[in-house]
């Protein structure tokens, strides 16, 4: 009989801190439970408290077990923000003889591959790899079996802030959860979102948070470039705040209610009561008018993520477009400014593979979370394999 797993994943977003737990056999996930609270601890975009995140992880983690009747000993984490870090690498592992490639052959030129330099303040997250090199012949995803004396490595390295990654695994133990892995975010939504068909085809994620907007590039099914911009949804309500003189919460409601990242879609003569303080008449606004802030913003954004794709040399080769993820995407007219400016297709990316999925959690903000825990049912189906360097991602899911 084929065995099964309870795997769990919690996004700890700056925002909102969410908990997914999955049940998973004969790779099949099934919803168990899900729970959600308000995160604290956070200093715009960086954990500065782990003690207060802890409680706001022990919020949404009893709500997720309650609701799936089990009691979690650990959990996958998501981190990601302006600390992450990509650098492409090679290692080369030469053999001596011509014999047949390994599967611990790859491991070990990825290994290899991922000694690159770091200051002190960082660590290496993941080391995804992308392709081999076989005898000089270039452009092999899964080289293992063939008879070579030369083996190179491609990787893509994703390093990340020692201190923001303690502090997360520190408010994890906190919650009295073990951390089973960490893994960025950007790749997590991926994970969930972006079938592998997909990706091979060339796919951009964008995951766009409360203070920070990740971005993972796909060609062939391996991650080409993947990077953190400090844009965030968190901006485009500070310049509602500042453009129609209202507090942050009432900003945020503004966004909500009546907010659309395109002009075209709204009337300029729709007219929106502004919250005012006590003592004052009431004021009005356009609609049109807080749209225009908006789009400003939101084309802001995507100019941001269309040098990103033209720096991974993907501006003409992504047939599957753009998908959105993060709570950022909720915004009306976000799928729209990204076409207009990345000149593709977007798409808003939702949680796929997963039976008993509520019509509630179909949003892009539950895309984090439901890919953390997806990444934990299959580390916990290939416990056996030991990876030899850190996060050997596309190792494992092979």
């Amino acid at each position: 009989m084929s065995q099964e797993y309870v795997a769990a994943g919690v996004d700890v977003g700056s925002a909102v801190t969410r908990c997914v737990i999955c049940h998973y056999q004969k790779d099949r996930f099934r919803l168990l439970g899900y729970g959600e609270s308000p995160s604290r601890g956070w200093t715009r975009s960086r954990l500065t408290d782990h003690l207060a995140a802890a409680e706001s992880i022990r919020e949404a983690v009893a709500e997720a077990e309650r609701q799936a009747q089990v009691s979690l000993e650990g959990a996958v984490a998501g981190i990601g923000g302006p600390g992450i870090e990509a650098m492409h690498s090679r290692g080369l592992y030469e053999f001596g003889r011509p014999r047949p490639i390994e599967a611990g052959d790859l491991s070990f030129a990825a290994e290899l591959a991922s000694r690159v330099p770091l200051a002190e303040d960082r660590q290496i997250l993941h080391v995804l790899v992308q392709d081999f090199t076989v005898d000089g012949r270039a452009g092999f995803r899964r080289p293992r079996g063939i008879a070579a004396s030369r083996l190179e490595a491609n990787v893509l390295v994703l390093a990340v802030g020692a201190h923001e990654h303690q502090s997360l695994i520190a408010a994890m133990h906190q919650a009295h959860l073990a951390v089973e892995e960490t893994v960025f975010e950007g790749l997590a939504a991926a994970y969930a979102t972006i079938l592998p068909e997909e990706r091979a085809r060339g796919a951009a994620l964008v995951d766009i948070g409360a203070h920070s907007t990740n971005i993972c590039i796909y060609d062939g099914d391996a991650l080409v470039h993947a990077c953190s911009l400090p844009l965030s949804g968190d901006h485009h309500t500070r310049d509602v705040a500042v453009g129609l003189c209202v507090s942050y919460e009432d900003a945020e409601l503004l966004k909500r209610e009546y907010g659309c990242a395109l002009t075209a879609l709204s009337s300029e003569r729709a007219l929106i009561e502004l919250p005012t303080p006590d003592g004052r008449p009431p004021r009005e606004s356009t609609r049109w008018h807080l749209n225009q802030i908006l789009e400003a913003r939101a084309e802001q954004l995507f100019e941001y993520v269309r040098r990103e794709i033209v720096k991974a040399g993907m501006e003409q080769s992504l047939l599957e477009g753009v998908v959105l993820t993060g709570g950022g995407a909720l915004l009306q007219g976000m799928c729209d400014v990204a076409e207009k400016v990345l000149r593709c297709q977007a798409r808003n990316g939702l949680p796929v593979g997963i039976a008993d999925w509520p019509d509630e959690l179909r949003s892009p903000a539950w895309s984090t979370g439901a890919g953390l825990a997806m990444y934990s049912a299959r580390l916990k189906s290939r416990m056996d394999w030991k990876p030899k360097a850190p996060g050997l991602i596309n190792l494992i899911f092979k």
